[in-house]
């Protein structure tokens, strides 16, 4: 009996320890972590954040300080580690400056256009009938202009700077987070655990705070990290047509249109704010990706 016993205690202990490695193997972290091209999107979104935070003492100069007797230095110049701009700015100190203008503008146009989204999809995926309708009809309206040419007729309106790019680039993306959020309320205001609540007397804002929005959280947050892409890439092309962050405050897309004149003389201007614009989309779509993956119950591997 003893014998029994012990081998029953050693097979509930192995079959315990076997389920806590592998719930510890299969957490959101070691699932991120499996994706290689995840944990290298991470590494490059913490890069920018880093210098964006840090701009005063990664980047020692001024980002404005004019000089013209050295104006259009190449790269590696003594005391340029990038060169200099067509007015002798220090090209660094301004790609450095210039991710905090481009990395804010991106992550409040994110937040802002999350926020609108959810508000709508929200209300059209649990209202449904002629509310859904009406929201979804406009945001069909928003749908038939692409998102960049929204944008330019928001900045047009509401005029230039930083607070201004960051509402025109945000209503120009609710459209596709209405769309999210939507279809994931219409799915889940029909689950079990919805229609328990209700039948105990649960509000409808109770419902929807509690129990709904949580369980639409993952592609929402998915979405989030991949338009903050989205938003650097738009604010880029905003300011490179002069519409949105206006120089001498620098960003990168102010940046290369004053290096598209110098293309023939001076590329560097352009093709340096071109790369970090280019990493730091990479960095962020591959984050995006790599949280996909990890919130995704199927991808266990």
């Amino acid at each position: 009996m003893n014998t029994t016993n012990t081998a029953a205690s050693e097979r509930a202990i192995s079959s315990e320890a076997l389920f806590k490695r592998e719930e510890k193997a299969n957490s959101l972290w070691r699932k991120f972590c499996r994706n290689r091209a995840a944990v290298v999107g991470l590494i490059i979104v913490a890069f920018m954040v880093f210098i964006a935070v840090f701009s005063p003492l990664v980047a020692q100069q001024s980002p404005n300080e004019l000089d013209l007797p050295n104006r259009l230095l190449p790269p590696l110049s003594p005391g340029h580690l990038f060169g200099t701009d067509e007015f002798g700015r220090d090209l660094f100190a301004r790609i450095i400056y210039g991710s905090r203008t481009s990395i804010i503008i991106a992550a409040g146009a994110s937040v802002v256009g999350c926020l609108l989204g959810l508000v709508v999809g929200l209300v059209a995926g649990y209202a449904g009938g002629a509310v859904d309708s009406v929201l979804m009809r406009i945001v069909d309206g928003m749908f038939a202009f692409p998102s960049i040419l929204l944008s330019i007729v928001l900045v047009t309106v509401l005029g230039n700077g930083a607070l201004n790019v960051i509402l025109a680039l945000g209503i120009s993306s609710l459209p596709k987070f209405a769309r999210v959020v939507r279809g994931q309320v219409t799915i889940l205001k029909n689950e079990e655990y919805c229609n328990a609540e209700r039948v105990l007397g649960a509000s409808h804002l109770r419902l929807v705070i509690r129990h709904i929005l949580p369980n639409a959280m993952s592609p929402i947050i998915v979405y989030f990290t991949l338009n903050i892409a989205s938003a650097i890439l738009s604010e880029a092309g905003l300011s490179f047509l002069g519409l949105g962050i206006i120089a001498p405050t620098p960003s990168w897309g102010n940046i290369l249109r004053a290096g598209n004149s110098f293309l023939g003389t001076a590329p560097h201007v352009a093709f340096l704010p071109g790369a970090f614009i280019l990493l730091a989309v990479l960095g962020f779509n591959l984050t995006g990706d790599g949280i996909r993956d990890a919130l995704d119950p199927k991808m266990k591997r």
